[in-house]
């Protein structure tokens, strides 16, 4: 009875601690300093763990200006995941664990096999600035997929994001925080699988990825990088600019560690740029990523995608470069105004096959308990080809309403 007592005491604390004393959660590495969740801790204090969970629900239209009428509407749970982080035996050895329990967040459609093991990951922690990793977990890749789902400014990453992400892999993974003079800086290192959350055996290939960040202006509060938005209202200017490379090997999959499995595996090179910058509510971002390979055309492999019929399936890597910018600015009583721009363009190779997209979103999220429970309504108008004149037929419009909830 004391055990469930305190259990619930604690879940409630959580939700109850004012917004500054809320550390930010992280997906690089287990979020058990300064984060309120369900928690246990031994008696002999040989193991802890911290349970928490988090749902998004949303509802949102889209229509396509073609003077038809196919308006679609999108009523769904887009995540619903459950976090276990924690350490056994000492604080050096800490793990994380991520299920996801909808379909989208499993790997589902691409690979016929339901995937809920999101993370699954150990660190070594030989100081709180220098620890490894080993498992699957986020590779080190572009400010935006380093960021949690749950510290998004808007419903959904960008198509920038969408397009050139690397995501989530099994491997190797070194961290390392120091110091140049008064300056913080942070360098990531992944050797890893190259196939992401796989359904099957693993090639030859593997992937190798690096990041780098520099804090100029110092630390943000509660690691405030690691968020969209100024929830914190810094009270000085703070930036970070951070950059990177990945280099997939062989690769069998479309997208390296995403995508349907192809037949001949090719070699996908990824680099990236970004910044965050944060002042008294304001909040500006902006990520450039451009992914190169040789030959992007491929052919589905059938064998692992569940694809029926005799004739071979043509597929792609997509080929390209995009940029995307954010700026929001944090009102009186938790109430934040965004503005997104992306800009999307697929190589030459490739052009036949992808649009060129210009996309403007507009967002208003309230902040009841920062991250953790907001409500946000985002609005959207997506241009193809540079179409801004008389002929859109291919543009569209659209809308989303979404809650987020968790501890």
């Amino acid at each position: 009875m004391k055990t469930r007592l305190a259990l619930f005491v604690g879940a409630l604390c959580g939700l109850c601690l004012p917004k500054t004393a809320m550390a930010q959660e992280r997906d690089d590495r287990a979020t058990i300093l300064n984060f309120k969740g369900i928690q246990y801790t031994s008696n002999d204090s040989l193991f802890y763990t911290n349970f928490r969970f988090r749902m998004q629900n949303r509802l949102g239209y889209n229509n396509v200006l073609d003077d038809a009428d196919n308006g679609k509407f999108d009523a769904r749970i887009r995540r619903l995941r459950m976090r276990i982080d924690g350490y056994i035996y000492t604080r050096k050895i800490s793990y994380s664990i991520q299920l996801a329990f909808t379909r989208s967040d499993q790997d589902f459609d691409d690979t016929g096999v339901a995937n809920i093991v999101r993370d699954a990951v150990v660190f070594y922690n030989f100081t709180d600035d220098f620890y490894i990793s080993f498992g699957q977990n986020k590779l080190p890749g572009n400010r935006q997929r380093v960021n949690s789902s749950g510290q998004l400014q808007f419903a959904d990453r960008s198509l920038v994001n969408g397009n050139f992400t690397i995501d989530r892999d099994f491997g190797l993974t070194l961290n390392l925080s120091k110091k140049i003079g008064e300056m913080p800086f942070n360098a990531k290192a992944a050797i890893s699988t190259g196939e992401g959350r796989v359904a099957s055996g693993t090639d030859d290939g593997l992937a190798y990825t690096g990041r780098v960040e520099f804090l100029p202006l110092g630390q943000f509060t509660n690691d405030g990088d690691y968020s969209e938005g100024d929830i914190e209202r810094e009270t000085t200017p703070k930036l970070s600019i951070g950059g990177g490379y990945s280099y997939n090997d062989r690769t069998t999959r479309e997208g390296g560690q995403l995508g349907r499995y192809v037949k001949n595996p090719f070699t996908l090179k990824t680099s990236f740029v970004d910044a965050i910058f944060k002042y008294r509510g304001f909040a500006y971002q902006a990520e450039y990523m451009r992914r190169d390979v040789d030959n992007p055309f491929n052919i589905v492999d059938d064998r692992l995608n569940q694809v029926d019929g005799p004739e071979e399936e043509e597929t792609y890597a997509y080929k390209g470069w995009g940029v995307n910018q954010q700026a929001s600015y944090l009102l009186n009583k938790g109430y934040e105004v965004a503005a997104r721009y992306t800009f999307v363009a697929p190589h030459e190779q490739i052009r036949h096959l992808e649009d060129q997209i210009d996309l403007v979103e507009l967002g208003l999220t309230k902040y009841i308990k920062a991250h953790r429970l907001k409500f946000q309504i985002n609005g959207n108008y997506m241009v193809k080809n540079g179409d801004f004149g008389n002929n859109r037929s291919k543009n569209s419009w659209g809308g989303m309403i979404q809650v987020e909830l968790g501890i």
